[in-house]
């Protein structure tokens, strides 16, 4: 368990030095996920004519928790892993004791830490230019914020490495993930929150993972009504769902990848 604890450690110390070598692409990245602070601005001025249940209030606080709730679950592993396969370059770690996957963990992990200060400046300027969404969560609503957020980022991280596995038969496994985005970019709550959706819809919704990585966490840290248990147990179960896929994959992926010649 030390040697293990220790690896891990060591991983996330290279790759948070290595994100540090890039802070200010670190800013440009934290402010490419800044869509839900614009999309507040259109939905307080809507909110106006008070037909959608939320207030401004409301909404400006929702869309700053889905900013928060996207900064905790953005990931791009598909992109390295799709390199990695074209150039060749996941042979190298193919011969190392360990599962190739724990390098891009380790590498989003450190990012995640590497853009709190950032995210802190933004959080900061947000309540000075309107100060009236100030609010302090609970403890308990922030402890099952954080819970959620990682199980979110866990669940995005493996979506997208499932994706990623289809570069094994193909050179552009990322227009599987640009399409994929599409649905993620309506139906997570990153645009709109599930509120104003119709009933039917909404029901439909959240059968799908979508929901439970932006708006599930969102509306926990804001106090919004939520399902906590149904949504931790979907969470967990898309989870599981993906990872059986991606292990399939995998183990498919890298027969392929050595009759390549790999």
């Amino acid at each position: 368990m030390k040697k293990k604890l220790k690896k891990a450690l060591t991983f996330l110390s290279v790759y948070y030095a290595y994100m540090l070598e890039y802070r200010s692409e670190l800013i440009l990245w934290v402010l490419s996920g800044s869509l839900p602070i614009i999309m507040m601005g259109v939905w307080v001025q809507a909110a106006e004519g008070g037909i959608f249940g939320l207030g401004p209030v409301d909404f400006a606080r929702y869309f700053f928790a889905v900013f928060i709730a996207r900064q905790i679950s953005v990931v791009w592993v598909i992109y390295e892993f799709e390199k990695e396969v074209v150039e060749g370059k996941l042979s190298p770690k193919l011969l190392q004791p360990i599962d190739p996957v724990w390098h891009d963990v380790a590498y989003h992990a450190a990012e995640r830490l590497a853009r709190i200060p950032f995210i802190l400046l933004l959080s900061m300027l947000f309540f000075v230019l309107y100060p009236q969404a100030f609010w302090l969560p609970s403890i308990a609503n922030l402890l099952l914020f954080i819970l959620a957020g990682i199980m979110a980022f866990a669940l995005r991280f493996i979506m997208q490495y499932t994706f990623a596995m289809f570069a094994f038969w193909t050179e552009r496994a990322t227009a599987l993930e640009n399409l994929w985005f599409l649905f993620f970019l309506f139906l997570s709550g990153l645009i709109a929150p599930l509120d104003v959706f119709p009933e039917d819809v909404r029901n439909i919704v959240m059968l799908t993972p979508f929901p439970y990585i932006i708006d599930f966490p969102a509306r926990i840290l804001v106090g919004l009504p939520v399902d906590l248990t149904r949504g931790f147990l979907s969470i967990l179960g898309w989870f599981l769902i993906f990872l059986g896929a991606n292990r399939v994959l995998w183990r498919l992926g890298l027969k392929k990848y050595s009759g390549m010649g790999a």
